[in-house]
């Protein structure tokens, strides 16, 4: 077993991130340490992080922060391929065998293995994602060996029961009936069915009526046996464990999947770069909209510069311009928001905004301009700044429990970051110019191209007067 070690400062205590969610069972029985006692991983002033690379006697790699404070070990885990790894016509095959992998394994069934579980306190979550299988295990420290032999059945063993599948089918079925709607979902399968057409991406993740109900227990088997394998897999772990522990668990839990996967290849997505717009009628009071175009890849240079970028445009909250523009200055919209997608085979921009009927064509049409307006005119130094000290600054509370820090360093090795990313991901975004920013709004801000799916009974009309949808002059623009 080999151990390589990063120390991290992030502001925080591994002592006081170490506190996580104990079932109220647990916490009854248990009486927790100081979270806020010294530990010997900190420094003087406590704010360091040590992110060991762990691999086990059978080769399996895992990130480790090991801290002592609380009897607690979270580890989370993903294997790469996710709902694009549906088999064709099998739209939600993912989804379903996430709702599947606590539904029973080995000798014991759903009603047996969730009893055992729950004696345990053990939590175990599965989900899926359009690249990953995500999986989320947390124990106590005194449950760790039997915990980890639990959750082993079901990465290797797991039953999928006629009965279980039946049942989890009903209430998949019943989701999708949910969805039908909800005009957020509606207008974001529509979205990403255009935007995607004809790729993995552009199909639900939790799958059609049709597909789902013609899941068959032969498919999930396939997908388990195709997706999860030891050469597609990343692990974080923290808590109170050693790395020589760790080694032990991880060929434990893992080491009797297969080593190979046997994914299929999934071509790159390129949305369409011409405007198209897509009007689904639902009898609603206010429409919701969703809006985009192509994105910035995560290893892109310019990624950095397009995160900061979308924060001041729509990822702010209240602080962000598009929200400024249409609910703050003319009471437009109830909400408007701006996301980046790095997705690993295709990235976009995506905005929402939700609206009564009659307001939201000027609202489109506000979120356009303001498009432009930035695209043409850039941001100013202030924007920048503020910007920058939020990104920095509010960086340390993605670290503040066991499992948000598990989390964080998944996705840090889902992206393929590096263990060295979060010492210094805050000097990557102070480094951002002005320059950098002005230059990648002219790149990535295409309204030209926008994709717009729309939800509701939308009033089609002309931007009225009032304040105006336009801003003048390249001196307001900048503001």
């Amino acid at each position: 077993m080999t151990v390589r070690t990063s120390l991290i400062a992030i502001g925080l205590s591994v002592a006081a991130a170490a506190q996580t969610f104990l079932a109220p069972s647990a916490l009854a029985q248990k009486a927790l340490p100081d979270p806020t006692a010294p530990t010997v991983e900190e420094t003087a002033q406590g704010k360091t992080m040590n992110i060991q690379e762990v691999t086990s006697p059978g080769g399996i790699k895992a990130w480790l922060v090991e801290s002592h404070a609380n009897p607690l070990i979270s580890i989370r885990f993903a294997f790469f391929g996710g709902a694009s790894q549906d088999a064709p016509g099998k739209d939600g095959q993912a989804y379903f065998v996430t709702s599947m992998m606590d539904e029973g394994a080995g000798d014991l069934d759903a009603a047996a293995f969730q009893e055992r579980a729950d004696s345990l306190a053990m939590r175990l979550e599965f989900d899926a994602s359009r690249d990953v299988m995500l999986g989320s295990l947390q124990t106590l420290t005194e449950n760790k060996d039997e915990v980890f032999e639990l959750a082993r059945l079901v990465m290797t063993e797991p039953r999928f029961d006629e009965g279980a599948m039946t049942r989890v089918k009903a209430q998949i079925l019943a989701g999708l009936k949910y969805d039908e709607n909800d005009p957020a979902t509606v207008a974001s399968l529509a979205w990403d069915s255009v935007a995607f057409e004809g790729h993995p991406y552009g199909r639900p993740i939790k799958g059609t009526h049709e597909s789902v109900a013609a899941m068959t227990t032969d498919d999930l088997r396939d997908y388990v046996r195709r997706v999860y394998a030891r050469d597609k897999l990343v692990v974080s772990v923290v808590g109170d464990i050693t790395p020589e522990e760790l080694g032990k668990a991880l060929d434990t839990l893992f080491g009797g999947l297969p080593e190979k996967s046997d994914l299929r290849e999934v071509a790159e997505a390129k949305p369409p770069l011409g405007p198209s717009r897509k009007v689904i009628n639902m009898n609603v009071p206010q429409s919701f909209a969703q809006f985009g175009f192509r994105g910035i890849a995560r290893h892109d240079d310019d990624f950095i510069p397009a995160y900061i970028l979308n924060y001041i445009i729509g990822g702010g909250g209240f602080s962000s311009r598009l929200m400024e523009e249409v609910r703050e200055k003319r009471g437009l919209a109830y909400s408007v928001t701006s996301n980046l997608f790095p997705y690993r085979h295709g990235s976009v921009f995506v905005g929402n905004v939700a609206t009564k009927n009659e307001a939201l064509s000027q609202s489109l049409q506000v979120i356009r301009d303001e498009l432009e307006n930035v695209a043409e005119y850039g941001l100013t130094p202030d924007q920048l700044k503020a910007a920058k000290s939020y990104l920095t600054g509010a960086y340390a509370l993605r670290f503040e429990s066991s499992s948000s820090i598990a989390n964080q360093l998944l996705w840090v090795q889902i992206e393929d970051l590096g263990i060295d990313y979060v010492a210094k991901r805050n000097a990557l975004i102070e480094a951002v110019t002005l320059d950098d920013v002005r230059r990648v709004a002219g790149r990535l801000l295409t309204p030209d191209q926008l994709i717009t799916t729309i939800v509701g009974q939308p009033v089609e009309e002309p931007v009225t007067a009032g304040a105006p949808a336009r801003l003048p002059t390249p001196q307001n623009r900048l503001r």
